[in-house]
């Protein structure tokens, strides 16, 4: 008996022995067909190859293709675990040719391989054709040797294979095995062939055609070849069993789970066992490839294998989560083939054990009330749909949960009363919303999504990809096309752009198709929370609603996004750390240029406190640890100390970013759905370039990170150089020649000083140089000075009272067009004047009002400097009686 990994390894080797390209499986999100859901067939990641789109280095390949069903018109889950062949996940063998050889070789390829290389019986082989294939059928003979009764002409669809309405399409030939008479059925083309005695293990697709259109088909230039195999289905062969719940790999899980649950995996539970192991793969694949549970989409359909799987653990008695404990036996089999098991491990295992949590927490109650609402009915009864959207509604149980619970007491469901539920919750939550107060424009959004759902945002884990267009958007109405010329925005079913939310800027970049349309985006809105809105301006080409177009965003700004966005958290987690635990979060702005970080602090921060921020996450950078993503509740995030994002809205999971080493744990965990660097030294550097006050109580941070913060202390320092060039130093001598310049220009500021207070006293060469006048036998000094600091003027008169013995003394200083002035008295002229009368009579005469002291000592001002002498001249009609 081979292995199923040995059965792999040999499908590969046989070929690549052959000439072939071995490709590795591509992931279970198809990038190149945004139709599907996921990748679902061998030939899916060929798929622009055969159509001529996409040339590669090779012309013949083979690979083992990773495959889910589960999801569309390839909807295997509700058969899984009560057949013999149905899976959620299945990998797919196969063996393609570009143009190179046709039916003869892969028809010989193949017969070598079952019958030289893995010796199975001839006698058990028989092969179906289209009806019309002469030459197929003739080959088999030649090649094989098979009688005409075991080549068998099919005239249905099932033996001639098509990619669509149009485009390449051919016959089949589907080689089957018999399995024995001692299971029912008959051969393909017979009244039994439903039976499972005979089963399709190898379908080879003769890709000879072109569909131009319902009419037309044309001859293929080069035709090709497209085959698959189950490998599930061919290791139930060679290991000589005829269900692939009995193979090596189902049987390792499927014990795995046996002795987890201690529930015999052979008894009368074996299905539930049989629907863990298959489910455990599915998940695990997804998750490892980027997917992770949601309400939407890939993530919607994750979350609907892990439910069921999780329920059939609870059918089994396991008190506690299972599912995450079977991801080691699930990597110890898979692991070598598709080493994105063994990296993904620990993201697997915290997936289905927080999924299985959270689920668990629902289950019972759910459960009680199916139990309730089925208590009196008996067996072949329907329950009401009314029901079944309420375990949906409030529970979580999708309609198939509920279906494949009911389905061991012979019971069904309503399938129309449940959409007639459903289509009821949606009408109430649009009427609530149009209440909501949202602007009238903004229904088209809404619209929008409820017919066609979220956005499937497929940007964590890729920068391109592509998107079938569902809407277009031109002058505030839906269009069905756009030209050049035309500003539109864009919705795809899916998209790496992400759109404008949390404080992080939407992406831009481009759309186009390989008809010549060229889209420069230039922003990614997000309405309503869950659609991502391209806008931009249509430079060639039309685009079309329906049709598939390619979504590539501007790596380079993404990237600086992400460094800048990643940098935010680790700046948080620095103020905390410096500051306080006070320090929350009060808004951010990310863009590819720089970031803005407000936060709750009651002061300015001091230089001392920006240095130690700035050098505690540079340290942290330079570590380079890979920043982590796992999926929680709100609740429970914050619970394990994650901290919320002000002004995020979240849902009923989020995604907790962890970067960084602290003491004991992460240096930072938040709540986070922007995207972020994947290890922390891609950030490069980060410098705080300024800190200011927004509002009472928050302080803002600005900041440049990578390139632009280099660019900026390039900057700085190419300044310096031209102040060194200035001052006819070195860069390095600049601090020193900088303060001998400052302590001569405060000298030389001190004498200017003691000059203008000179002046202001009279002394030489002032403007009373030949000492105060007489007016009404008092002795007055009045001086106008250019300059003088207002803070000098009560000193200076102070000195002029000294100087004089017996005086009324008034200067008036000017400044940047305005005048100060102060007036002084000696204490024996008192009786004849007030020092705050001289005052108010010359700043009236400024254009100012007041002016206030004490009768010696008196000072004020005014916005007219021109005035100074009329002021003057008020005092000294004051004086002159």
């Amino acid at each position: 008996m081979s292995s199923t990994n040995d059965i792999r390894r040999s499908f590969l080797d046989h070929f690549a022995a052959a000439g072939h390209e071995v490709i590795p499986s591509a992931p279970l999100v198809p990038h190149n067909d945004p139709t599907l859901m996921f990748t679902n067939a061998g030939m899916v990641p060929f798929k622009n190859v055969f159509t001529g789109l996409e040339k590669r280095p090779y012309v013949t390949a083979t690979s083992s293709q990773k495959c889910v069903r589960a999801g569309g018109k390839h909807n295997d889950l509700d058969n899984v675990g009560y057949t013999a062949r149905h899976h959620t996940f299945f990998e797919m063998l196969g063996n393609f040719s570009f143009g190179d050889y046709f039916k003869e070789r892969a028809i010989t390829l193949a017969w070598d391989l079952l019958t030289r290389e893995w010796g199975l019986d001839k006698e058990r082989l028989c092969v179906t054709v289209y009806h019309t294939d002469d030459e197929a059928f003739d080959l088999w003979k030649k090649i094989a040797g098979l009688p005409d009764h075991k080549i068998i002409r099919i005239s249905t669809s099932d033996n001639f294979w098509s990619m669509g309405d149009t485009g390449p399409c051919g016959p089949c030939s589907e080689i089957f095995w018999d399995h024995g008479d001692h299971i029912y059925g008959g051969p393909p083309g017979s009244p039994e062939e439903d039976g499972d005695r005979f089963v399709e293990i190898w379908n080879l697709v003769f890709m000879q055609y072109e569909q131009v259109d319902a009419a037309t088909r044309l001859n293929l230039p080069k035709p090709s070849i497209d085959t698959g195999m189950g490998l599930e289905r061919i290791a139930a062969v060679l290991q000589g069993v005829h269900n692939n719940y009995d193979t090596d790999t189902f049987k390792s899980l499927i014990e795995a789970s046996g002795e987890l649950t201690r529930n015999d995996p052979s008894g009368s539970m074996q299905a539930s066992h049989r629907v863990i192991a298959d489910h455990l793969r599915s998940a695990g694949f997804l998750v490892a490839d980027g997917v992770l549970p949601s309400n939407e989409g890939r993530g919607y359909v994750l979350r609907r294998i892990m439910r069921r799987a999780m329920r059939h653990a609870h059918l089994l008695g396991a008190k506690d989560p299972l599912m995450h404990r079977l991801v080691p036996a699930l990597v110890s089999e898979m692991g070598q083939a598709y080493p994105e098991l063994i990296r993904a491990q620990p993201l697997i295992e915290e997936t289905l054990r927080h999924e299985e949590v959270r689920f668990r927490q629902t289950l019972d109650k759910g459960l009680k009330l199916l139990d309730d609402a089925t208590a009196s009915m008996d067996k072949g009864g329907t329950l009401p749909g009314e029901t079944a959207f309420k375990l949906y509604d409030t529970f979580g149980f999708p309609y198939d949960l509920t279906e494949d619970a009911l389905r061991a007491q012979g019971l069904s469901v309503d399938r129309a009363g449940f959409d007639s539920a459903m289509a009821a919750q949606k009408a109430a939550a649009r009427a609530a919303w149009k209440g909501s107060g949202d602007k009238a424009s903004e229904d088209i959004w809404f619209d929008l999504a409820e017919e066609h759902g979220a956005t499937e945002f497929t940007g964590y884990v890729s920068e391109s990809g592509e998107g079938q267009v569902i809407a277009l958007i031109k002058d505030g109405a839906q269009v069905t096309s756009a030209a050049a010329g035309d500003e539109v925005t864009i919705l795809t079913n899916q998209t790496p752009f992400y759109g404008e939310s949390g404080g992080q800027k939407g992406d831009a970049g481009v759309i186009s198709n390989d008809k010549g349309l060229n889209i420069p985006i230039s922003d990614t809105l997000k309405p309503l929370g869950r659609l991502h809105a391209h806008q931009g301006i249509v430079e060639s080409g039309t685009i079309t609603v329906g049709e598939a177009v390619h979504l590539a965003v501007d790596s380079v700004r993404r990237g600086r996004i992400r460094a800048n966005h990643s940098a935010t958290h680790l700046l948080h987690a620095a103020l905390r750390h410096r500051l306080g635990g006070h320090v929350s979060q009060k808004g951010s702005m990310v863009s590819e240029d720089r970031l803005r970080f407000d936060f709750s602090h009651p002061k300015a921060l001091s230089a001392e406190d920006l240095a130690a921020i700035e050098t505690e996450v540079n340290a942290q950078i330079r570590q380079n640890d890979e920043v982590t993503t796992r999926l929680m509740t709100p609740d429970d995030a914050i619970a394990a100390g994650a901290m919320a994002l002000f002004g995020e809205k979240y849902g009923d999971e989020v995604r907790v970013l962890s970067m960084g080493k602290g003491d004991t744990h992460s240096y930072s965990v938040e709540l986070c759905g922007g995207t972020h660097v994947r290890a922390l030294g891609d950030i490069g550097l980060v410098r705080i370039v300024a800190e200011s006050a927004v509002s009472s109580g928050v302080r803002r941070i600005e900041a440049l990170t990578g390139e632009a913060a280099r660019l900026w202390l390039t900057g700085r320092e190419e300044q310096l150089r031209n102040v060194a060039a200035t001052l006819k130093t070195t860069p390095d001598d600049v601090p020193t020649r900088v303060a001998a310049l400052a302590d001569q220009v405060r000298k030389l500021e001190r004498e200017l000083a003691d000059v203008k207070k000179t002046l202001a006293m009279g002394g030489s060469g002032g403007l009373a140089s030949a000492g105060p006048e007489l007016i009404n036998n008092v002795p007055f000094l009045g001086q106008i000075v250019e300059g003088l600091d207002p803070k000098q003027l009560r000193g200076t008169i102070d000195d002029a009272k000294k100087a004089h013995g017996s005086i009324i003394s008034m200067i008036i200083a000017l400044n940047d067009g305005k005048a100060s002035v102060a007036a002084g008295v000696t204490d024996d002229l008192l009786a004849r004047v007030s020092a705050v009368d001289l005052v108010k009579a010359a700043v009236a005469a400024l254009g100012g009002q007041g002016g206030g002291g004490r009768p010696d000592m008196a000072q004020g001002g005014g916005p007219d400097a021109d005035s100074a002498p009329a002021a003057m001249e008020a005092a000294k009609a004051l004086i002159a009686g």
